[in-house]
């Protein structure tokens, strides 16, 4: 029990975190600007913290199942997180666009920042890293499919019409996300998976062995972390909005947020993968993340639109849309060939630090 204690102290602390903001609320969001601001991000630290478990939990349980299965457990993971807060954060404040500017942020944050480094810094030490261009081809196709229909189509959707539309996003996303997952788990699993050459080292001791994963222990702590989770987010929503208001900060800053926080785990597990050269895991986690965001994420928030009557403003800005087709346009070119290098990384990378500065233009 100790062990355990010790093990998920972070967990721990990001619940007794929830406890002591819950009491304190009230005096947060009346306290002053700065203190909302203050704490607002120090929820987030502990936010991340908590994810950081889940992230570890599902970790465990992608390495039980092995691939393509873990790496869906870890971006499934990553999604119910992002799902979570962005549902909070939607019944706390009246921002039309933030599942918009979220799923958005995220698919720029897995691509272009989680791929684009991790191809560099593995290209760098690796020089090109080899990967089954069957998965990329596939998840990219499926990224475009999703974005346009969920994301750009509705530019062109009359609003007396919005009700009839969000029923078939609903509709056409899982019909996808089906379809992908028989894919996935199914007869053509082997476009997600690659045969590296050095495959295992067999040479270690039994007392060097790891100890085995408790399914049981990893399924309760993953849920218990985002009940956590959901409890922070739902303070953390508030004391952030008002600690923003009038500051001048852009909109997108609380939607990237929002992608930085369900991100963050991946990042960590990504880069591990590149400079261990598993560049096959890094394209799983990336794109597989990009695409879970899209097609699980918009109906949920489609489906909580129509419960509520309130639509959402899905449809991406010019400056938006523009990204996104350029992202996947250079994706699909440096994604062909089944192998990355530093140059592609770059290029990537390049493309991330754009959307960072047009978020912090405001554009």
């Amino acid at each position: 029990m100790l062990t355990l204690i010790k093990q998920e102290k972070f967990l721990l602390l990001a619940l007794i975190a929830a406890f002591v903001a819950y009491p304190m609320e009230h005096w947060l969001l009346h306290s002053g600007q700065t203190i909302a601001l203050t704490a607002g991000l120090v929820l987030i630290a502990f936010i991340v913290a908590a994810s950081m478990r889940v992230a570890h939990h599902a970790e465990l349980l992608a390495e039980k199942v092995g691939d393509p299965y873990g790496t869906m457990i870890l971006t499934l993971a990553a999604v119910l997180v992002e799902v979570v807060i962005l549902a909070i954060m939607m019944s706390n404040e009246a921002s039309k666009t933030l599942v918009r500017d979220t799923i958005y942020s995220a698919v720029m944050l897995d691509i272009n920042g989680i791929l684009g480094l991790a191809a560099l810094m593995g290209g760098l030490k690796h020089g090109e890293q080899s990967y089954n261009d069957d998965s990329a081809r596939s998840y990219s196709v499926m990224i475009l499919t999703a974005m346009g229909v969920s994301m750009v189509v509705p530019e062109f959707i009359p609003e007396a019409n919005w009700k009839l539309y969000s029923a078939f996003t609903i509709g056409a996303m899982v019909v996808l996300y089906a379809l992908f997952l028989r894919m996935q788990v199914g007869p053509h699993s082997y476009f997600f998976s690659y045969s590296y050459p050095e495959k295992r080292r067999k040479k270690d001791p039994v007392e060097n062995e790891p100890a085995p994963v408790s399914l049981t222990l990893s399924i309760g702590t993953l849920i218990f972390g985002v009940v956590v989770i959901g409890a922070l987010a739902e303070v953390m929503s508030k004391t952030l909005d008002l600690g923003l208001e009038g500051t001048g900060a852009p909109p997108v800053i609380t939607a990237i947020l929002v992608a930085a926080i369900s991100a963050a785990p991946e990042i960590l597990t990504a880069l591990r993968a590149a400079l261990a050269n598993r560049m096959q895991s890094v394209v799983n986690i990336a794109m597989g993340a990009s695409l879970s965001t899209v097609i699980l994420t918009v109906p949920v928030m489609e489906a909580m639109a129509l419960y509520t009557g309130q639509p959402f403003q899905m449809a991406m800005t010019p400056v938006q849309t523009v990204m996104i087709f350029i992202t996947l346009i250079v994706s699909a070119i440096n994604l062909n060939d089944g192998e990355t290098n530093a140059i592609e990384g770059m290029t990537h990378f390049v493309l991330f630090a754009t959307f960072i500065m047009l978020s912090l233009l405001g554009l």
